[in-house]
């Protein structure tokens, strides 16, 4: 058996997962898109008070997607009434979902600009879904981690991105065994061409491939939007 075959279906399972996170990640901003519809009149800006409900969105994600570890949505300061952002993101707790708390002042010493961030400026500029990462969760855990988001509407407008954070350990117990069945190194790649995870030692997370080395090559898997590939043995 050639090394292409075992590649070609592990590449179709790989893309097949991805597809189903992005349909996940795109209901869940139709889900706030519905929130707001008839609730925020066109060109009223969004406070506060208008936010119940989000977290019943991000929860039940989370409870129906274990593979994330955080979920919510980050508006558009430009729709918000208080002047700065809103990040509405909840994670897993002992006693159900927890609120994520950031710094969203601008004038604050950890001030968090989501809005100048890859998951929410490519999602706002081409309106389509966007993956971010892998990069080191900024909260200090240490670990990898992907922010895969979609962009939301009110009254036919932007109004901010929603979706998930996942962890590149999550993707490995998922994704590690089909990539695997891969003979020879295999890594997934994402848009920047930066390792997410590989197969073997021979590709670490974060990695840049700036060409398939001798004897590989790089196929990009059938995943609209992400950029998504996969490095395999030619």
């Amino acid at each position: 058996m050639s090394t292409f075959q075992p590649a070609e279906a592990a590449l179709r399972t790989i893309a097949d997962w991805f597809n189903d996170a992005s349909s996940a990640a795109y209901g869940l901003a139709a889900s706030v898109t519905d929130l707001f519809a008839g609730h925020v009149s066109r060109g009223a800006h969004v406070s506060k008070d208008d936010l119940a409900g989000l977290k019943d969105l991000a929860a039940d994600f989370l409870e129906g997607h274990p593979f994330a570890i955080g979920s919510g949505a980050t508006f558009s300061s430009t729709r918000v009434s208080e002047g700065q952002g809103i990040l509405e993101w909840w994670t897993p707790g002992p006693h159900g979902v927890e609120k994520l708390v950031v710094d969203l002042d601008p004038a604050g010493e950890r001030f968090y600009d989501y809005e100048r961030l890859p998951f929410f400026t490519a999602a706002e500029r081409t309106g389509e879904e966007t993956m971010w990462g892998p990069y080191v969760d900024y909260l200090g855990s240490d670990e990898y981690i992907l922010t895969h988001t979609a962009p939301f509407y009110i009254n036919g407008e932007f109004a901010g991105v929603a979706g998930y954070d996942v962890t590149v350990r999550a993707l490995e117990d998922i994704l590690l065994p089909t990539l695997r069945s891969i003979p020879g190194d295999a890594a997934l790649l994402n848009a920047s061409d930066r390792v997410i995870i590989g197969n073997s030692g021979a590709y670490l997370v974060g990695e840049r491939i700036k060409a398939a080395p001798s004897g590989s090559r790089i196929v990009a898997l059938d995943v609209p939007h992400l950029g998504l590939s996969v490095l395999v043995p030619a």
